[in-house]
Order: structure tokens, then C-alpha cells, then sequence
């Protein structure tokens, strides 16, 4: 499952879509962002930002996954698996021939209707090199999730898509969900802008 099918933004005068305040939205390093629901329980986002760093340079240090507990705040613990402890966490759909996958396990705390959710997930990481990074949930508090990360040079620098869409497996309404991404996610994402900008 690709992020294509997700809601684009509408504004388009420029190659990528942005018009120029949204250009210059990016470039003083905010972040657009687009959520909508997609089911009674679920939520997709679309989330870009500019990062002044060649595309290579980015994608060295978004490879470094350990990093991510840096970048996002609601994550607490992230590790890649070896090979024997991520083959517990397999499903039987995840042997596509000889494509080479890494394994990501991820916690996180958040709040949710005034309660403390321990979120825990095992993901399937697809890489292209310094292109795409997608991760598919193989287990974890998620009915479905599917993320991608794009680079693509822009400017002087690198234009970094964070596409994803998912339904918890509590009952949350999908208008909370995307009430709070649209809040939380740009603080989020900003901060990730932050530390992979630092030397």
C-alpha cells in the first residue's frame, strides 16, 4: 500500500503543488499538513516540510532509526530487530521473495480522552535508497498502519513527505484522531526538522 492514494494538497502553481505562500511556509520551516478520516476509526495524514540538507545527508540520518525516539516525543523506545527476534513478529504475508526488509520495534506513550495509551508496534521497513522509506505494521495497537517517507530535492535543499494512515485498535472517533494530528503532528514534525538539522 503506496501513500498515493492519500488526499494531496490543492494548492498547485509550482511543479510540487505549492503556491508561494506555501513555499515560503516551507522555507521558513514550518510544516502543511492534511488529515482527514478515512474510515469510522481511522485517520490519514499527509504531513511536508523543507529541510536544508542535500538528500543524501537526510536520508543517512533518517535510516538511523534509533534516532527517531529524538525526533518524535511521544516515542519512548525504538530499536531495529535482529533477523532471528524480528522473524517471531512476521506475518506469513511478509516474505516477498528476495526483497530485503529491516525490522523496527517502536513504543510510545500518548494521551488520548485523558488517559495515558501505551502504544507498541513491530514494523516491516522497505527501503529505496534516498527516495522512500515505508513501514508496515506486522504487529502492534493498530487494526491497520502504513507510513511513507519521501525525499525529493527541492531548491537548495530536500523536500521531506510524511504520508500515513491508520486505525487504533481502541475506540477512538476518527474526527479526535485527526483533531489531534492536526494539533500534534506539526509540533512533531518540526522537531524532527530540529534534530536532523543539527551538525
Amino acid at each position: 500500500m503506496s501513500s498515493s492514494h492519500l488526499p494531496p494538497f490543492s494548492a498547485h502553481t509550482d511543479d510540487f503543488g505549492w503556491n508561494q505562500r506555501d513555499r515560503a511556509t516551507l522555507f521558513q520551516g514550518d510544516v502543511l499538513v492534511q488529515a482527514t478520516p478515512y474510515s469510522a476509526w481511522g485517520c490519514a495524514v499527509t504531513a511536508v516540510m523543507y529541510l536544508p540538507l542535500t538528500r543524501v545527508l537526510a536520508w543517512q540520518k533518517l535510516t538511523d532509526y534509533s534516532r527517531w525516539v529524538q525526533y518524535f516525543p511521544d516515542i519512548t523506545h525504538g530499536e531495529v530487530l535482529h533477523p532471528r527476534e524480528a522473524q517471531a513478529y512476521r506475518q506469513a504475508s511478509s516474505s516477498f521473495g528476495d526483497l530485503e526488509y529491516k525490522y523496527l520495534y517502536q513504543a510510545a506513550t500518548k494521551a488520548l480522552l485523558c488517559l495515558n495509551v501505551k502504544v507498541e508496534v513491530y514494523l516491516r521497513v522497505m527501503e529505496i535508497l534516498h527516495q522512500r522509506i515505508q513501514f508496515q505494521l506486522e504487529k502492534g495497537s493498530f487494526t491497520d498502519f502504513v507510513a511513507d517517507v519521501t525525499l525529493q530535492d527541492y531548491a537548495a535543499g530536500t523536500l521531506l513527505t510524511y504520508a500515513a494512515q491508520a486505525t487504533p485498535n481502541i475506540p477512538v472517533p476518527a474526527i479526535f484522531i485527526q483533531h489531534t494530528l492536526n494539533f500534534e503532528l506539526p509540533t512533531n514534525m518540526r522537531k524532527m526538522r530540529q534534530v536532523l538539522c543539527l551538525p
